[in-house]
């Protein structure tokens, strides 16, 4: 079986990102999906999994991948929980996102993602 080193990872995971930018969905979705079986320790991959949903604008998707797959394999992301929050927000649900935009929000372990809930609650 073939091992990807982290550089190689971390190169996939940048090219799924701009394929999730440029409209280039099923491109990114396959190159997840081929990360996660590679990778399936790194929260990276399942954050870049809720990006590419929300930007197909697949709100409460991305809500249940983040609740049933993503936060129970790696409860202390931050980033899971900012997200989650956008996505309610994107759904009108505001009151709701306030929670997970808190959680993220008050911790110091990933500034980008507590700045990100922080940016999402003004």
């Amino acid at each position: 079986m073939v091992d990807l080193t982290g550089e190689e990872a971390r190169l996939l995971l940048n090219v799924a990102l701009m394929a999730t930018g440029q409209n280039r969905f099923q491109s990114a979705a396959k190159i997840l999906a081929a990360l996660g079986r590679f990778r399936p320790g790194e929260a990276s991959v399942a954050v870049a999994n809720a990006v590419l949903l929300i930007s197909m604008l697949d709100f409460r998707g991305a809500i249940d991948y983040i609740d049933q797959e993503a936060l129970p394999r790696f409860p202390e992301s931050a980033m899971l929980r900012a997200f989650k929050g956008m996505a309610l927000i994107r759904l009108n649900r505001k009151e709701e996102a306030a929670v997970p935009l808190g959680e993220a929000a008050g911790q110091t372990a990933d500034p980008a993602a507590a700045q990100l809930a922080r940016d999402l609650m003004t």
